[in-house]
């Protein structure tokens, strides 16, 4: 999996929070696989969740960032991919715990109320956190297996 490729994907409501952290993912040094949407015209968040669930998923990223209005929306559409854990994320406590508890693989934002400092805090801990293992990979493997 190239781990050093992040996923990138919005709606319109997330456009301009998605501009900005590509633009600093890739003075960070990562290639982004930019999934769309490149206009301000209305389109159906659920499209993007799934486009980019399906590139983490297939091993063209090794994670991915999510944006729509609420963050809501493409957290729903990501999470129906078994492989894929997407947390929707406020705060930086919420993008470690997301990443050391839950084996996040997906971070997804509001582009409508979270502030893109805010927003470039807890990207920058969801790439730097690593998974706990121990008694969460046991929890995080039922994720994907559901009875």
């Amino acid at each position: 999996m190239p781990r050093n490729t992040i996923a990138i994907a919005s709606d319109h409501a997330g456009l301009e929070l998605k501009s900005v952290l590509k633009n600093d993912l890739t003075e960070q040094g990562f290639s982004v696989l930019d999934l769309g949407t490149d206009s301000p015209e209305s389109v159906d968040y659920p499209d993007f969740g799934y486009a980019l669930a399906a590139a983490v998923k297939d091993g063209r990223a090794g994670r991915g960032v999510l944006i729509c209005g609420s963050g809501i929306g493409v957290s729903i559409a990501a999470n129906r991919t078994p492989e894929i854990r997407a947390a929707l994320t406020h705060d930086v406590e919420d993008a470690r715990l997301a990443r050391r508890h839950n084996d996040a693989n997906v971070i997804c934002f509001s582009g409508r109320t979270m502030a893109a400092d805010t927003a470039r805090d807890c990207l920058r801990v969801f790439l730097e956190t690593e998974f706990e293992g121990g008694r969460h990979a046991r929890r995080v493997e039922k994720l994907s297996h559901p009875q």
